[in-house]
């Protein structure tokens, strides 16, 4: 560390103590030369994670954005704000565990879709259609088609002619 008084590059740490988040250390250095005392920072110098969108640009990964975009999906539905939070977990290991730091959008929206299909299915059609950008009615219900067939007949119900469960 070169001293910021006389600039020699030799010093010895008087005092050394973490911040109390323990992000950042503080040293107290003094100047082997010159004798006077001065204060270093040592922090981690973080990349963030990153996310490609569709059209090709890059953000840092925004946990808060996937958790709102979930209970948007959830919303009125009964769905614990503890397996909303387990979804997010797992997403946000997903983007950490990439050698590039970095992961698509798609692939994300595809990991959310997956979780939330077997959590609540009105959630999974609400995030889907945000997600998914359905062009018209067809393309909508070909994915409702699709989910009806893959979900047991025993968790569907019925409905009578007055909307009310048979």
């Amino acid at each position: 560390m070169k001293c910021p008084y006389c600039g020699n590059l030799e010093d010895k740490v008087v005092d050394s103590r973490e911040s109390r988040e323990g992000d950042v250390i503080r040293r107290r250095r003094e100047c082997l030369k010159c004798e006077r005392r001065f204060t270093s920072y040592e922090r981690i110098d973080e990349i963030p994670y990153m996310v490609i969108k569709k059209d090709g640009r890059r953000e840092p990964f925004d946990r808060q954005k996937v958790l709102a975009g979930l209970a948007r999906a959830c919303e009125k539905r009964p769905v614990p704000a503890a397996k909303l939070e387990a979804i997010v977990n797992a997403v946000e290991k997903y983007v950490q565990e990439s050698r590039d730091r970095e992961r698509s959008t798609q692939k994300i929206g595809e990991l959310i879709m997956r979780r939330l299909k077997d959590l609540d299915k009105v959630a999974y059609v609400r995030f889907a259609s945000v997600y998914l950008e359905f062009k018209d009615v067809t393309e909508f219900m070909s994915e409702l088609k699709s989910l009806v067939k893959t979900t047991p007949p025993a968790s569907r119900r019925r409905r009578g002619a007055n909307g009310i469960s048979a």
